[in-house]
């Protein structure tokens, strides 16, 4: 009896721990992203290069100081460039989302049926949900990788290999970055000839689960730009349940994904924009996964109009488009229309929902189209929108399609570098250590200046130390 009160005890703690620890990690991922020749090497987190300030015109030659931590200085007189006319690229776009339940792939798998189904894309986005068990072990212990690593693996190989069993030399892929969070596991791939464009990777990991922080609810986010567009996909598992209310700890849950969600950069480089810092920022976004949301209607309605494959009727009953339509949530994005069944629940290997066999009302669990993907993005253009049918889990599948328009020049680059670039004024500023010469007013100018632009930059680097530091 004593060890029992003692572990019962002791998960606090262990709650406490696993949050720092999937604080501390919350950055790292996992990626294919540096090649050499044809072996690839596995970094775990990608770190900002040849960091810059971001300095305004007419700036004191003073205040710019050679830094040893990877800060650059601008060079004086450096002439603006010319307007730049911006290309556009349109490239193809698999996203895909599956709860596994818990779950690890088997030989007999084969996802070539799943990822292969459309016409070949450029872009691979595919999240999980549930690749381990939900349980106290999980949740609280330390974080099961060997399933993500099988996934990874079977990903690989079906995006690799042809049905002849060959590689396929012609569209290889490789993997940009992939991130787990206790069940939920996001992985981004790419084209070998395009992960040259692909820069500024960052991920960002939310815990909305026990205590309202724990992972076995929330998001994982990875922000990348491409070429010059960014992106942001948002795999999500969000909270459960079917009672009467629960459609409002979901909206609650993505509402602290949006606030929390951050991507700390230590660094704003010439030539480009200032990078997206939360996921709204960017200029596309994708949000995948069991979103959870049900049908608020009873039972005995569901199936009849389940029998009677009246899926509009249903669709009027689906608590997301409520509560969207509402304004409570996803204001101004984008869901394709909903031409397939519910996907959530069925027996496994089965193409009967549960709720057809269960004569428990508490183990019923009403259909509902609880894997969900939705956008937001002018350069965004979906193509399809379906579910597959593997029986692997007691979901099905979901992916779609999408066109996106990539700026393959940056057309923001002429403003940029203005703002980075010191020039010659009227009024020239000399070192600041030799300010006799100078007027009191552009020294003021000057000083107000750079106490702005470094106050800007110490705030944010605290920010994103404190977000790990203040919890150790």
């Amino acid at each position: 009896m004593k060890i029992e009160s003692k572990k019962s005890k002791s998960w606090p703690k262990l709650a406490v721990k696993n949050w720092l620890s999937t604080k501390n990690s919350s950055e790292k991922f996992n990626s294919e992203y540096s090649v050499k020749g044809t072996s690839t090497e596995t970094r775990k987190s990608c770190s900002d290069q040849d960091s810059y300030i971001l300095v305004p015109d007419n700036f004191s030659e003073g205040w710019l100081k050679h830094s040893t931590n990877g800060m650059k200085r601008s060079v004086l007189g450096e002439k603006k460039p010319p307007s730049i006319i911006t290309n556009t690229l349109n490239l193809r776009m698999f996203v895909g989302t599956w709860n596994v339940g818990g779950k690890s792939p088997n030989k007999g798998l084969d996802l070539r049926n799943w990822l292969t189904s459309t016409s070949p894309a450029d872009i691979y986005v595919i999240g999980f949900q549930e690749i381990v068990p939900l349980n106290a072990g999980n949740v609280l212990g330390s974080e099961n990788s060997g399933p993500a690593t099988k996934w990874l693996a079977f990903i690989h190989q079906a995006l690799n290999t042809t049905n002849n069993e060959s590689p396929n030399q012609n569209q290889r892929f490789s993997l940009v970055a992939s991130k787990q969070m206790v069940g939920i596991f996001l992985c981004v791939w790419v084209r070998v000839d395009f992960r040259n464009h692909v820069s500024q990777l960052k991920v960002s990991r939310v815990g909305t689960g026990i205590m309202g922080y724990l992972g076995n609810k929330g998001s994982i986010s990875i922000s990348m730009r491409l070429f010059q567009t960014t992106f942001c996909f948002v795999c999500t598992h969000l909270a459960s349940g079917e009672k009467c209310g629960d459609e409002l700890r979901r909206n609650l849950d993505i509402s602290e994904i949006l606030k929390r969600t951050k991507f700390c950069h230590s660094y704003k480089s010439i030539g480009h924009s200032v990078p997206p810092e939360s996921i709204l920022e960017h200029d596309n976004i994708i949000w995948l996964g069991d979103l959870n949301y049900r049908l608020a209607a009873g039972y005995d309605d569901i199936h009849e109009l389940l029998k009677e494959n009246n899926l509009k009727a249903l669709l009027e009953k689906d608590q997301l488009r409520m509560e969207q339509k509402a304004g409570r949530i996803f204001e101004g994005w984008n869901e394709g229309s909903i031409c397939f069944a519910p996907t959530y629940k069925y027996l496994t290997n089965s193409d009967q929902y549960v709720a057809q066999t269960c004569k428990s009302k508490e183990k019923r669990r009403t259909p509902a189209w609880c894997d969900r993907i939705l956008w937001k993005g002018e350069g965004l253009n979906q193509k399809m929108y379906v579910r597959g049918e593997s029986k692997f889990s007691d979901h099905r599948p979901v992916y779609s399609l999408f066109t996106a328009q990539v700026e393959m020049t940056n057309k923001n680059l002429t403003r940029s570098v203005s703002t980075t670039t010191v020039s010659r004024s009227p009024c020239p500023l000399k070192p600041f250590t030799n300010s006799s010469s100078l007027s009191s007013t552009c020294c003021a100018a000057a000083k107000v200046q750079a106490e702005e632009q470094l106050m800007l930059l110490a705030t944010r680097t605290q920010s994103c130390i404190d977000s790990v530091s203040r919890f150790l």
